[in-house]
């Protein structure tokens, strides 16, 4: 992933705030349960709770322990009524399109239209290409084609595709999926990823960025929507971020920023929040006025009470707040 480094960045104030639909959805990146069933009883507290969506990070190789994504959906589909789930995001450069295209149908179909696809092309540096020697060359562009292969197969009957990566001839899907617009998120910081979703996208989905890097997103796919002749509602703009209610001296909150700092080769504290409602709340309106709406909010918790505790605590303090 590509991170702008700025400084002394005022966010612009968009205009269209007052009719955005904002939706705080939650994430998982590390799997903080010991078992399936705490899992499916932390599902149960975020959909009774009124969570807006529920979302796993994509690392098929990793020594932490980490849901596949995909399989992540399915399971979700059949464990809940109302709530809406995604990937965030899966690597559309590592997976074959007609498969990708045929489990979403499935899982939309299953889920009565509750899927929320999102797809990136992944990190050159990510131990899923480096780990299974996968080339990285070209990537960007195999995932272009993967991109269109994937809409095209749950909107046509017959496609036919001559691409450098892919060939079909009469390639189709049945069932398609069943929501009519099944939307296609994408994700990325690039100025590659900003071409990517106003040539493919319904909708933009941010990594760990900053409120900062997210208004230089939305502004540069504004952007490049004017000269690609497509438009992605104002409300489909996302961003993600991990937090936790508490202190910054503890513990858990610790070993996050450190391995933020790590990975980032800079100060973690606009890439993360802790502390209060009040503060969530601020740094969640700072992403808003960069022109999100929709947020993947990732718990900072170490187990799986702690995870419990930090979502009722969202339930209970946050979602009131922008209800």
């Amino acid at each position: 992933m590509l991170v702008f480094i700025l400084a002394r960045i005022e966010i612009p104030i968009f205009t269209e705030r007052l009719s955005m639909a904002i939706g705080l959805g939650l994430g998982i990146s590390r799997f903080p349960f010991a078992t399936g069933s705490e899992y499916f009883d932390w599902v149960d507290l975020c959909e009774l709770g009124g969570v807006d969506s529920i979302w796993q990070t994509d690392r098929l190789v990793s020594k932490e322990p980490m849901l596949e994504c995909i399989a992540t959906m399915a399971a979700l589909a059949g464990a809940t009524e109302k709530i809406r789930f995604g990937m965030n995001v899966a690597s559309i450069a590592l997976r074959d399109p007609l498969v990708t295209a045929k489990q979403c149908a499935t899982i939309d179909l299953l889920s009565n239209g509750r899927l929320l696809p999102a797809f990136g092309i992944g990190s050159a540096l990510s131990q899923d290409y480096s780990a299974s020697g996968t080339p990285t060359k070209r990537r960007g562009k195999k995932a272009d084609e993967a991109l269109q292969l994937v809409h095209r197969l749950w909107y046509e009957e017959n496609v036919d595709f001559d691409g450098e990566f892919f060939q079909y001839k009469g390639a189709c899907i049945s069932p398609r999926p069943v929501n009519a617009k099944i939307p296609l998120w994408i994700g990325g910081s690039s100025k590659a990823a900003m071409r990517r979703t106003a040539l493919y996208g319904t909708g933009w989905l941010g990594g760990i960025d900053t409120p900062e890097q997210s208004a230089l997103m939305v502004k540069g796919i504004k952007a490049a929507l004017k000269e690609t002749g497509r438009q992605i509602d104002h409300d489909h703009y996302g961003a993600t971020f991990s937090f936790r209610f508490g202190s910054p001296t503890e513990a858990s909150a610790q070993r996050a920023s450190e391995g933020l700092r790590a990975r980032l080769k800079q100060d973690p504290g606009r890439y993360m929040v802790v502390g209060d409602c009040a503060a969530i709340k601020t740094r969640i309106n700072e992403f808003i006025n960069a022109g999100c709406s929709k947020f993947v909010m990732l718990p900072i918790a170490t187990n799986p009470a702690d995870m419990m505790n930090q979502t009722r605590h969202f339930i209970e303090e946050l979602l009131p707040e922008f209800s």
